[in-house]
């Protein structure tokens, strides 16, 4: 099948985006160039819309999405508990519906790849296929002590990987929940799966300060300190959150190449009282991404969203209005993931086909290609997104999905959310 996107304002590897046609044919980007007159299955006129990578949401969990709104308010530590209640008594059905509802939204917003971390990731991975979204899931690791999954979490997450392994548009991997739930064993046998299989391992790291003082209590180490001196570091480590960081150990991370991800909006709705040191990253040679969380911290999966705050945060605590430009925030969306994950990142002939169209709204007006990327950092959301192209296939359309029912996922989405508010009251 092939695509012609025509007369789009492309934004290009070398940020200085362009009028262009962009044709792709099956998977792969095959053709970008001024004028392009082959007779495609779909054209679609991108006139004053900015066409771009599609975007990588670097950290969620996204069958959690039809538990929005439940856990709202929450201190942490509440937030954690009722939200490991719920996921103990969550059916596989409601994992996938929740998946599924998560994906859509995604896609409606822009998102061609996301991360996630969360047990049950083989309904995940169904959903995910059944859809077409690129996805890259860990399964969550928790010690065996604590955990509310069937049998051994670490056992879970191998089993998983070997049956997901070499999928199309599927990458398993383990993903160790945090210091505050594994132990040493744990971490250590994540990364050893991550080696086994050559695929990405997560966590969450540095979150809050409870999690840094009781590591420090117990390990007499900081965070990462202590996950250096294990050997669990290395540049397939995918970190969420490492908002609680000195500069010691930002640079022990850029020595390690790890990627961080970025979640603004989850932080500051759950109080994390800090966010995440970024130009000392990017200074040190950390590969930062930017992700959502789940939708029950940060409520949208909105990527959008999540990339104009990041950009704002900084800029008004450092009083440096010059930092975090659109060119360098759009890369912790695109570029800096495939850096990890190894698809996609920028528009070129060869590339993979995940393509995000926006534009023609009100609030991008007026518009100059020469500010393009300012527009969509800066005056655009989620809602200002016409298409979503993953893999080569359009998945969504000018207010359409094409080959999913939205509206059962609506539905049984909402029947298992009220069940949840009932368990809560």
């Amino acid at each position: 099948m092939q695509i012609l996107l025509k007369g789009g304002v492309v934004l290009t590897e070398d940020h200085k985006p362009r009028v262009k046609d962009l044709l792709v044919d099956g998977n792969l980007i095959s053709q970008i160039s001024d004028h392009i007159g082959t007779e495609a299955d779909f054209v679609i006129d991108c006139d004053r819309c900015i066409v771009s990578p599609g975007f990588v949401n670097m950290h969620t969990h996204v069958a959690m999405t039809n538990m929005r709104s439940i856990f709202d308010d929450l201190p942490f530590q509440k937030f954690l508990d009722r939200s490991f209640k719920i996921d103990s008594l969550r059916t596989e059905e409601e994992i996938y519906y929740g998946a599924k509802l998560g994906i859509v939204e995604m896609l409606r917003k822009g998102t061609t790849a996301f991360v996630d971390m969360y047990y049950g990731e083989d309904m995940v991975a169904k959903a995910s296929e059944e859809i077409g979204i690129r996805a890259y899931l860990g399964w969550s690791i928790v010690n065996k002590e604590i955990t509310t999954q069937k049998g051994d979490p670490l056992k879970n997450a191998e089993s998983f990987i070997r049956n997901h392994l070499g999928k199309r548009l599927v990458t398993p991997f383990p993903a160790p929940h945090g210091i505050y739930s594994c132990d040493r064993d744990d971490l250590i046998s994540s990364r050893e799966i991550s080696e086994r299989y050559g695929v990405p391992y997560s966590i969450h790291l540095s979150e809050n300060r409870r999690e840094v003082y009781e590591t420090v209590k117990k390990e007499k180490k900081r965070p990462v300190e202590y996950l250096q001196d294990i050997g669990f570091l290395g540049n397939k480590l995918i970190a969420a959150h490492a908002i609680y960081l000195t500069l010691q150990e930002i640079k022990i991370l850029g020595r390690n190449g790890v990627t961080v991800v970025n979640n603004p909006v989850s932080n500051m709705k759950l109080a994390n009282g800090n966010f995440m040191p970024v130009l000392e990253m990017v200074q040190n040679g950390v590969n930062v991404t930017i992700g959502t969380d789940s939708a029950t911290t940060g409520n949208s999966l909105d990527m959008l969203e999540n990339a104009k705050i990041a950009s704002l945060l900084q800029k008004n605590y450092r009083e440096q209005a010059e930092v975090l430009p659109p060119s360098q925030v759009l890369d912790f969306m695109t570029r800096n993931p495939a850096r990890v994950l190894g698809t996609g990142g920028v528009l070129k002939e060869g590339n993979v086909a995940d393509i995000t169209v926006i534009g023609k709204g009100v609030g991008e007006v007026p518009f100059d290609p020469e500010f393009a990327e300012n527009i969509l950092l800066y005056s655009s959301n989620g809602n200002d997104v016409l298409h979503t192209i993953v893999d080569g296939k359009l998945l969504y359309s000018d207010g359409k999905f094409p080959g999913i029912n939205v509206g059962e996922i609506i539905k049984k989405n909402e029947e298992i959310f009220y069940r949840y508010k009932s368990l809560m009251n």
